[in-house]
């Protein structure tokens, strides 16, 4: 779809200045941005009336049929949380299941802005159908461990679904060194070694896990993953909570990100990361939700003022973590991690992103836009998202192609069938 989105203004990323213009998509992608777009024949012009178009968000670590657990499992710490409440329940799920949650994922990714999401979980098939059916752009991440799946299958994704969709794409992962033996982490790195490709997983998300492994092998999760060659050719980690000097070091001299979920770790009670520190050593940080069950809401816009408002606490320093370094992880640091080609509206890249309600009351007076996206943003201002320039959500209104009502109550069904036996 051919797209003008006229008199309005967009966030130049590189700058972080609002600046006034047209923005204009064809073929998935941005082909114009400026004060005078090209004459053309447009499929639909669209006056934003002085609204401001940013880059979608990248959500940089989700489990998005997690959906079915929301406020279930409260008021537990992590360890209790999975294995009373969540591994057990997760356990009943079926592809169905996960076809039907992921689309409940969908609708409310699209309403927070949120074009992209890097998503761990299993039955990929299923959920890899449902994303490209509704238009949402998903990068996967394996989720090997000692329960469930394998080398082999792990491999076996990585070709498939690199090859599956244009909306579609798979890295190498496993669920966390504290879920997985030293043999399958070695088979992993084989693989990383094999097609020269980063790897990814939750780690050193609390202090008994980061302890635990100390006791197991003398180093952290990162060292000891390091020493077996795992990060060669990058990846990251999730959380990352109580990483050592060493682990920084690491981080920094493979390339890798450090992905925060700053609501799922207060909720847990797990800790703050210490984000100013990877900045520093210029290490690339993203933002991720982490799933619904645990945080409870896939809202970027709470993580990002977590983000910069928890490193203020942390170093006793208001002008910790600004908010210019919260968006730049949000958008740029989350299409780095994903390895797509979004985080900004510019020619050439993705046409992924949403239209922000200048008009809210949240949005005004314009003191200081850029600013404010962060410490004064929330869901009630997103009026527009599209993914490669296909609207997906406007005005309250869904086009996934899925009825929003029967969405709820097929997911309803799920949880009722599942919480029930």
């Amino acid at each position: 779809m051919k797209l003008h989105l006229k008199n309005g203004r967009y966030l130049d990323v590189r700058t972080m200045t609002v600046k006034s213009g047209s923005v204009c998509t064809e073929g998935g992608i941005f082909t114009y941005v400026g004060n005078e777009p090209p004459e053309d024949n447009y499929d639909r012009v669209i006056d934003l009336n002085g609204n401001l178009v940013i880059p979608g968000f990248c959500n940089a670590h989700t489990h998005s049929p997690m959906v079915f657990l929301r406020s279930f499992a409260e008021d537990l710490p992590l360890d209790k949380w999975l294995t009373e409440a969540v591994f057990p329940h997760e356990a009943k799920l079926t592809p169905e299941d996960n076809y039907t949650l992921t689309k409940l994922a969908v609708a409310e990714y699209v309403s927070n802005g949120i074009t992209s999401c890097f998503d761990m979980y299993y039955y990929p098939e299923a959920m890899a159908k449902a994303f490209s059916e509704t238009g949402f752009r998903c990068v996967f991440c394996g989720a090997l461990n000692n329960f469930s799946e394998s080398i082999e299958k792990l491999e076996e994704y990585y070709l498939k679904f690199n090859n599956y969709h244009p909306l579609i794409s798979y890295k190498l992962g496993f669920h966390a060194e504290y879920t997985t033996s030293l043999e399958l982490m070695k088979g992993v790195a084989g693989l990383a070694h094999k097609y020269n490709a980063p790897v990814w997983c939750h780690n050193s998300e609390t202090k008994s896990e980061t302890e635990e492994c100390i006791a197991r092998y003398g180093m952290t999760p990162t060292e000891i993953m390091d020493s077996i060659g795992m990060f060669e050719y990058g990846g990251g980690g999730y959380h990352c909570i109580y990483l050592c000097e060493e682990d920084f070091n690491i981080f920094a001299r493979h390339n890798m990100t450090v992905v925060t979920n700053p609501c799922s770790n207060l909720k847990l009670s797990s800790g703050i990361a210490d984000l100013t520190e990877a900045c520093r050593r210029g290490i690339n940080l993203a933002i991720g939700t982490d799933g619904a069950a645990s945080n409870n809401s896939l809202d970027m816009f709470k993580e990002m003022y977590l983000c910069t408002a928890l490193q203020k606490l942390k170093y006793s320093d208001a002008a910790a973590m600004p908010a210019e370094s919260v968006l730049k992880a949000a958008f740029t640091g989350g299409a780095r991690a994903l390895e797509i080609n979004s985080g900004a509206i510019e020619t050439g890249k993705l046409a992924d992103f949403a239209v922000i309600d200048m008009r809210r009351p949240c949005m005004q007076p314009e003191n200081n836009i850029v600013k404010n996206l962060v410490f004064g943003g929330s869901r009630d201002i997103v009026r527009m998202t599209a993914v490669g320039g296909k609207i997906l959500y406007e005005n309250g209104g869904f086009f996934i192609g899925e009825d929003t009502e029967k969405l709820y109550a097929d997911c309803a069904a799920i949880c009722k069938r599942i919480f029930t036996k």
